[in-house]
C-alpha cells in the first residue's frame, strides 16, 4: 500500500462525486471519460505498466446512449449467496448477494455486497459483446467500496451503462479481479461504456 494508491482512490471519489453533482448525466459522463483517460494514461497507479503508459493516448469508449441510464430499485427477495473470490493486491474478497435491479431489456443482474471494513456496492456485468469489444470477464458498473458510485436514493440505485469501465486485469495479466458470476452475465450486447482497443491491452 502506498501514498500514491491513496491519491488514486481520492481521485476516483472526487471524479464520481462530480458526476453525481452534475445537472446533466452526458455531461457527467464526458468528465469522467476525460477523467478516466487522466488516471489510465498518467498515474503512477493506473493498471498499464509505465511502458504502456508512454504510448496511451485514451481508453476506448462508446457513444453517450441517454436510455442506458436507469434509476432503479434493488430488488431484495432473492437468495442469500456468499462467495470468496482471491485476488491478487486485496487478497480474499467477499460477496454476499443482496438482490437484484431490472435495467429494462439489459436483464436483471446481482448486486453484491463487498465485505471488509465499510463494506460497498459491488456491480459486474458480462455482457454479449465480452469476448470480442469488451473483456471476456465483464466490466463493472459499479464499486462503490472504491468510489465508483453513481448515486441514488433510499432503496433506489443510479446504474449508467455508458459508466461501465474495465477492471485492472483488463490491462495487465499481473492483476486479478472478481469477475461477473452467473447472475451478472446476460446475452444482450451493451454497446456503452469502455471498449477495447483493436487487439486488446496485452
Amino acid at each position: 500500500m502506498s501514498l500514491t494508491l491513496l491519491d488514486w482512490r481520492r481521485r476516483v471519489a472526487a471524479l464520481y462525486a462530480d458526476v453525481r453533482a452534475a445537472d446533466d448525466p452526458e455531461a457527467g459522463w464526458q468528465a469522467w471519460r476525460e477523467g478516466r483517460d487522466a488516471l489510465v494514461g498518467g498515474h503512477p497507479d493506473s493498471p498499464l505498466d509505465a511502458a504502456a503508459r508512454s504510448s496511451f493516448t485514451a481508453v476506448p469508449v462508446a457513444p453517450y446512449d441517454p436510455t442506458l441510464r436507469f434509476v432503479v430499485p434493488v430488488d431484495t427477495d432473492v437468495e442469500p449467496e456468499r462467495r470468496e473470490v482471491p485476488t491478487a493486491a486485496d487478497g480474499v474478497v467477499v460477496l454476499d448477494r443482496i438482490g437484484r435491479v431490472t435495467l429494462g431489456e439489459v436483464g436483471r443482474p446481482d448486486v453484491w455486497w463487498v465485505g471488509g471494513y465499510g463494506g460497498g456496492v459491488f456491480l459486474p456485468l458480462r455482457d454479449g459483446s465480452a469476448g470480442t469489444a469488451t473483456y471476456g470477464g465483464g466490466r463493472y458498473l459499479l464499486d462503490t467500496i472504491k468510489g465508483a458510485d453513481l448515486g441514488g436514493d433510499g432503496d433506489r440505485l443510479v446504474v449508467d451503462l455508458n459508466f461501465a469501465y474495465h477492471p485492472s486485469c483488463t490491462y495487465d495479466p499481473r492483476w486479478t479481479c472478481p469477475l461477473a458470476p452467473a447472475g451478472n452475465q446476460v446475452e444482450t450486447v451493451v454497446a456503452a461504456g469502455e471498449q477495447l482497443p483493436p487487439g486488446g491491452w496485452y
